[in-house]
């Protein structure tokens, strides 16, 4: 579970529950709900990003929600540590040993990419081959991230046109003066719907699944790095000082000191 996330959407929400509350009891939660500006703001909202993507896309969207409360399994420095030791094996037994080490490794991608080196697969095309599907995940991830990015630019246009809706018939009955605040109170509640949409959910999500993805895609980076540097039989030890330097100073563990924005 990642408790940052969980954190982060709880608090928000309760911090909106205490500002209505205070000062005006529970009873004032009952001005902040009303089920036609819900209907028009989630519901345009949803149905636009629908219209814009295919069935398929929109339920995988919807269920990436699920990717931003799960606990990331990527460990970047073992990573490091286990492309090292494979160096190792390989140096002292030759690239053929690697097949069998490789029936250990639970990473598909890199076990993939220690098969084609056992196989005697050029250089080159390994890297092609590697680097396709790091592309093809990259773009399969990315259409996950603008759901929630559409959905983040939905929310407040459809709250918007909710807003415009309710105004235009507070207009109509202005003859009723007692009837214009209720009216009026009622018509900015698909604002106030539609930027909860998209700065308490969709922009936060969006967010992390960016940089679940960034983190992804470096890791893979490492490891076509790391197994071309194998498959060249490049000293362990360089391709160590090659690998880490994709981490940032203060993950190497050598006392390297980065910029400002290291620290």
């Amino acid at each position: 579970m990642d408790i940052a996330s969980l954190i982060g959407f709880i608090v928000c929400i309760v911090l909106v529950f205490i500002a209505i509350v205070a000062g005006n009891g529970f009873a004032a939660l009952l001005n902040f709900l009303d089920f036609q500006s819900a209907l028009i703001t989630f519901g345009g909202a949803f149905c636009c990003v629908l219209a814009s993507v295919t069935m398929t896309e929109f339920k995988a969207g919807i269920k990436s929600f699920g990717l931003v409360l799960k606990e990331t399994a990527l460990n970047t420095q073992e990573v490091i540590n286990k492309i090292i030791e494979l160096s190792n094996v390989a140096r002292k037994e030759g690239l053929l040993s690697l097949e069998e080490a490789a029936n250990d490794i639970d990473d598909i991608f890199l076990k993939k990419g220690i098969l084609l080196i056992v196989d005697g697969t050029d250089p080159e095309l390994v890297r092609a081959i590697m680097e396709t599907e790091l592309v093809s995940t990259d773009g399969r991830h990315k259409t996950k991230i603008s759901f929630w990015e559409n959905l983040a630019t939905m929310g407040p246009a459809w709250g918007m046109i909710g807003t415009l809706v309710g105004l235009i018939n507070m207009l109509q009955n202005m003859n009723d003066p007692n009837s214009i605040g209720p009216a009026m109170a009622v018509a900015l509640i698909t604002t106030l719907y539609g930027s909860l949409l998209a700065n308490w959910i969709a922009t936060p999500v969006a967010t992390k699944l960016k940089t679940k993805n960034d983190d992804e895609m470096q890791l893979k980076e490492i490891m076509i790095e790391g197994l071309l540097s194998i498959q060249a039989g490049e000293n362990p030890r360089v391709i160590e000082e090659k690998l880490k330097s994709f981490l940032a100073p203060q993950d190497r563990g050598n006392g390297d000191e980065g910029g400002e924005l290291d620290g």
